[in-house]
């Protein structure tokens, strides 16, 4: 039976005894060359969307090897991109600390791909209490602002500790989002809409069918998952994957 079949709570139930080990990605949790984030109270500017870089990003290193650096998914499927751009998913928590220290170096990433590339965020139930910001990520997508509100999230949980993963309702995490500009009320409404419960399911059928068991974690064009040592060297293989898609489409 189709996960699309099965209500959101059963899922994301079943989904979450599945990954037992959430936010404890192996490929991402060993030591990096990246400063752990601040636990300072200011907060860290917000980052713009990158723009597309003119040229292709040059791949370094050594050519990435099946099996030791990416595991190549059997009858992988792309997330959702309608186009032949080269998808690249980072499978996310706002409450995995790894995700928080990934961020910037995942911005810096971004911004030397070039238009061919389309980068996809898709957020998972991994991290402290994980349901109520995988629905505040959707529903900042259906409302638009997910966007201008994506380094905010992270901010508030790991920097400024605006917020408590743990004492989060619906309520609190709206009033974030409110300091954009968006209607609190609208946004609790949008967090439990139907169009959020079919996104959920969406990425939750995407995780398991790509084998993601913890975060931060990266997906090439749904054929390969990134298993690489540290978060520098995860990024280094998706530019290598993404070279590879790129010249097997004959750019």
């Amino acid at each position: 039976m189709s996960l699309r079949s099965v209500p959101f709570l059963s899922v994301l139930c079943l989904f979450v005894l599945f990954l037992a080990t959430a936010c404890t990605n192996e490929t991402a949790a060993p030591a990096t060359t990246h400063a752990e984030a601040p636990a300072a109270t200011a907060s860290r500017p917000v980052a713009a969307e990158p723009a597309p870089a003119a040229t292709p990003d040059v791949p370094t290193g050594p050519a990435p090897v099946a099996g030791i650096d990416y595991a190549e998914i059997p009858d992988g499927h792309r997330y959702g991109a309608a186009d032949d751009r080269i998808e690249v998913v980072e499978v996310f928590s706002y409450t995995c600390p790894h995700c928080a220290r990934f961020e910037p170096l995942l911005l810096e990433w971004r911004a030397r791909q070039p238009a061919d590339v389309q980068f996809v965020p898709v957020a998972g139930p991994f991290g402290a209490n994980p349901e109520p910001f995988v629905r505040a990520f959707y529903a900042a997508e259906s409302l638009g602002v997910r966007a201008r509100t994506h380094e905010s999230v992270f901010d508030a949980l790991h920097v400024s500790g605006r917020l408590d993963p743990m004492r989060a309702t619906p309520q609190t995490i709206a009033a974030l989002y409110a300091q954009a500009g968006v209607d609190p009320a609208q946004f609790v409404v949008a967090m439990g809409s139907p169009a959020t419960n079919d996104a959920i399911r969406h990425a939750t059928d995407f995780i398991i069918r790509s084998g993601v068991d913890g975060t931060p974690a990266i997906v090439v064009d749904g054929k390969y998952r990134v298993t690489g040592k540290t978060m520098e060297d995860m990024l280094r293989i998706a530019t290598h994957l993404v070279a590879r898609e790129r010249a097997a489409r004959g750019g």
